[in-house]
């Protein structure tokens, strides 16, 4: 890893200090990564590289100045650093008469000193230790057992990939942080078709793990899962829209939870405004049942790691407990605007990022009821056992979502398959209409975007039991 001596570090913090600001810190990254793909019963691309690069930052009056590069010689190393210190100076000269300015930084003292982490993950095989033929085997066997499903699977695309980043911060707290976090992901995309219907099967697994992620044949059976899907919803009916009772499985994932909830905790969206939950902190959010958490701790997830991107523990943040708002999720800066501590949610796709505040890991805390029993507690409803896409707007908290997956409740019992559903409705409205949470919880992950980056996460939900909510469809009486 290029890592710079802590005398160079101390150097650059200072000199980005030089000409005013409230904080400082230097990220560096070294990541390798690799991806395979599958379609149409051959590899099509595999695409490998190393990307190494460093960022500079300053904080001063609530707002941040960054530059970044990939030349770790000394001299462009305080060019960048000098780069980020004008922007403070243009700020102190903007203040009249001198008041209130941020004192000039020359002479501070910076001892680093390297942070432990309080979390560690195992990993029982480095991908990067894993022959290649392994990793292309991996997609092939994926889309034969697919296509063995049916005749009517048309499409399989499948999907391997793994990465190693390796990352540095250092900060004008004086403090030195440093992790490897270890991702391997597969996915597998199934169309199976008759006469003009299409159905797609989709799936994603992987986290902060090693190649062990595919002990015990766990990626064939997805596939096979996914082509069976498919296939059984080419016969599934479109459901009649209307208002119903909705009950969302475990298995379903927390993309509602991520999207509908997530976002709009984040602060830098709640500080300007743009979301619902703006200036509600302990309100009554939700039902007294939901308990909502962000958590980059849990082993092996994929929003999962030991430091966030700028150096800060990871930890486990309690956003709304009992359907009361207690926090938002924090970086640096929107910590220092509210003048509390980082929630350690500061995250960037690469070393050209400047992070901001992204969700890790984020759930519905499980409840006291038994799943089968949400089930059967409804007469006539919707069991969501697949999420799809969806559009949200964290303003108003309204969205809609894609129900990939459906099948009718009849009198307590599931029942026919359905398709062409979506959930219609206002992330407020829903949580605080939620009256049963099961005693499960089901992870989904995948890749969240935000700002043109895109970083790393998982979500999850219990079984939950929506008592009526909009589900669009057919037209009835069409």
């Amino acid at each position: 890893m290029n890592n710079i001596p802590d005398e160079l570090a101390s150097k650059i913090i200072k000199k980005a200090l030089s000409k005013g600001g409230d904080y400082a810190d230097i990220f560096i990254e070294n990541k390798r990564h690799l991806s395979v793909q599958l379609e149409n019963d051959k590899i099509e691309k595999i695409i490998s590289g190393i990307d190494a690069g460093i960022g500079i930052r300053v904080i001063f009056k609530n707002r941040s100045a960054y530059a970044y590069g990939n030349d770790f010689s000394e001299d462009s190393l305080l060019d960048l650093a000098d780069a980020v210190s004008k922007a403070a100076k243009e700020e102190r000269s903007k203040s009249a008469s001198g008041a209130g300015l941020h004192s000039r930084k020359e002479d501070v003292s910076i001892n680093l000193k390297k942070v432990i982490p309080q979390v560690d993950f195992r990993i029982k095989f480095n991908p990067g230790d894993v022959d290649m033929k392994k990793k292309t085997l991996l997609v092939k066997n994926a889309n034969k057992v697919a296509r063995a499903v049916s005749s009517r699977i048309k499409q399989v695309t499948a999907g391997y990939m793994d990465s190693i980043q390796d990352i540095y911060v250092a900060t004008s707290e004086g403090k030195i942080s440093q992790d490897e976090r270890i991702h391997t992901v597969a996915f597998i995309q199934v169309v199976a078709a008759e006469g003009d219907k299409l159905q797609t099967g989709y799936e994603p697994i992987g986290g902060f793990i090693g190649f062990e992620l595919f002990d015990k044949g766990s990626y064939e059976e997805i596939a096979f899962n996914m082509a069976q899907r498919a296939v059984a919803m080419l016969s599934a009916r479109k459901i009649s829209g209307g208002r119903m009772p909705v009950v969302i499985s475990a298995d379903a994932g927390g993309t509602m939870i991520h999207e509908a909830v997530g976002h709009g905790l984040e602060a830098d969206l709640a500080q300007e405004g743009l979301s619902v939950y703006s200036n509600k902190i302990g309100q009554q959010i939700a039902s007294p049942l939901i308990t909502v958490i962000d958590d980059s701790t849990l082993p092996n997830k994929r929003g999962s790691f030991r430091f966030d991107d700028e150096g800060v523990l990871a930890q486990k943040t309690v956003l709304v407990e009992k359907g009361i708002l207690k926090r938002y999720m924090y970086d640096r800066l929107s910590a220092m605007k509210d003048r509390v501590a980082s929630t350690g949610n500061g995250r960037r796709e690469s070393y050209e990022s400047r992070p901001i505040p992204r969700m890790t890991n984020t759930y519905i805390a499980q409840g006291g009821s038994d799943p089968q029993e949400v089930i059967k507690s409804v007469n006539n409803g919707l069991f969501v056992k697949k999420m799809g896409g969806g559009q949200v707007n964290t303003v108003t908290g309204e969205f809609v979502f894609e129900v990939s997956e459906g099948y009718i409740i009849e009198k307590g019992h599931m029942g026919e398959p359905v398709r062409g559903a979506t959930l219609i409705g206002n992330g407020l409205e829903v949580l605080k209409s939620i009256d049963m949470v099961g005693n499960d919880l089901g992870f989904s992950i995948g890749t969240c975007g935000k700002d043109a980056q895109g970083v790393p996460v998982a979500d999850a939900i219990p079984t939950i039991r929506i008592p009526e909510m909009v589900v669009g469809g057919e037209v009835r009486g069409e």
